[in-house]
């Protein structure tokens, strides 16, 4: 649908929330090059230098990134993930896995004693398709099904703002694991999720973030040690 507006400001703004809500929904995942600036002049029906504008402002929030030469992709999902991917792009590894050991530890305790039968489920579902991407030693797929396995944890403490931070440290959190695990699965690296959701399914919240803090733990000897 064209976007209408009498003012250049306010025309804007709606693209802008156009092009955000297309990166929010997922249409637009992280990683994907976005639709060229004729195109989206077409689908918008808007000016080429509002187009433009739009995008600077949702590259300058984070959102999106302007290669030369190749296009404009999506690097971000919120503007708070934005600026976490630029001002932590290039921490310490064992400095992410202990803030990460901190979020996942607790998160593990509240879920514990807050999730639900639905919850449960989820996590039976995605603690199956880890395994068997493990089992297939597929190892971009094994980090997709863990970093999502452990985003259902913290969803299950129903605490909206520990979900949302989680979400945003997401994509670093992922590219921290893809570094760890590597290109190929190897046995030794393999950490059982199985305890932690048996714990939570349990109301055990001691076990559960015991649980999830030991494997970031184990990441951070690892770490230590390379």
């Amino acid at each position: 649908m064209a976007l209408t507006s009498p003012r250049r400001s306010a025309l804007s703004d709606q693209v802008i929330t156009e092009l955000r809500d297309q990166i929010t929904s997922g249409a637009w995942p992280v990683g994907s090059r976005i639709p060229t600036e004729p195109e989206l002049v077409e689908q918008l029906g808007v000016a080429r230098n509002t187009v433009r504008e739009a995008v600077r402002a949702l590259a300058h929030n984070g959102l999106l990134a302007i290669r030369q030469g190749s296009g404009t992709y999506v690097v971000a999902t919120s503007e708070l993930a934005g600026v976490m991917h630029r001002r932590f792009a290039g921490a310490e590894p064992v400095h992410i896995a202990e803030l990460r050991s901190t979020l996942e530890s607790s998160a593990a305790r509240l879920a514990a004693q807050r999730r639900t039968e639905r919850d449960l489920r989820q996590l039976d579902t995605l603690l199956a398709r880890r395994e068997e991407a493990w089992a297939a030693g597929d190892a971009d797929r094994f980090v997709t099904a863990d970093t999502t396995l452990h985003l259902a944890v913290v969803a299950a403490s129903h605490n909206d703002v520990m979900t949302a931070l989680y979400a945003d440290l997401g994509h670093l959190l992922r590219d921290w694991l893809r570094d760890d695990v590597g290109r190929e699965l190897r046995p030794e690296n393999h950490m059982d999720h199985a305890r932690l959701v048996a714990a939570i399914r349990a109301g055990d919240a001691e076990t559960a973030a015991a649980e999830a803090a030991s494997y970031t733990r184990h990441c951070l000897v690892t770490d230590v040690r390379g």
